[in-house]
């Protein structure tokens, strides 16, 4: 393990996938936005466990407690009754950060107007900063293109191990003196 390092885990939420019958696509989309943006040391740990308000709940609640610093969560934010990851969010969470949520939507309505049945939103739990993400890659960039500039500030008010971007991609803000 690197020291210093920001440990970062991505949860793929699908039944299909974590029973191996779909190729998951989003853990490994959300991994390469990531190494493409961040420039200080991280450790990326990947996850695919299925639908289900309790399996998401207790796996966000181990990964938060067990040190991560980013959670990155991909899939369970729609409308279909299996679609529980806003719900095991909210059992875990120790505060809402609904912003993220509202600027993934604007930025994904100006591409497909079904982003608006999008339940996404981001939580702190402990020193964890919890994001819900969608599952197809090219929403991944619009969303995180769209939020990321505020997360190293976030992870830097909640405890979390601090990291730097890429000004070519994402310039990180952080106010000044921060």
């Amino acid at each position: 393990m690197t020291a210093g390092a920001a440990r970062i885990a991505i949860v793929t939420v699908s039944d299909r996938a974590s029973r191996g019958e779909y190729e998951d696509k989003g853990g490994p989309g959300a991994e390469a936005w990531l190494r493409g943006v961040i420039t200080s040391p991280m450790i990326i740990d990947r996850h695919i466990i299925p639908d289900g308000r309790d399996t998401v709940a207790a796996t966000l609640r181990d990964l938060a407690d067990g040190g991560a610093d980013l959670i990155l969560v991909t899939g369970g934010t729609g409308p279909a009754p299996r679609d529980l990851t806003p719900e095991a969010v909210a059992d875990v969470m120790d505060k809402e950060l609904p912003g993220f949520g509202e600027e993934m939507r604007r930025a994904s309505l100006r591409e497909v107007p079904t982003a608006i049945l999008s339940r996404q939103t981001a939580a702190i739990r402990g020193r964890s900063l919890i994001i819900t993400i969608p599952g197809k890659p090219s929403a991944i960039v619009t969303c995180l293109d769209a939020i990321f500039a505020a997360v190293p500030y976030c992870l830097d008010l909640i405890g979390a191990a601090r990291i730097e971007t890429d000004p070519a991609r994402i310039t990180a803000f952080r106010p000044k003196g921060a």
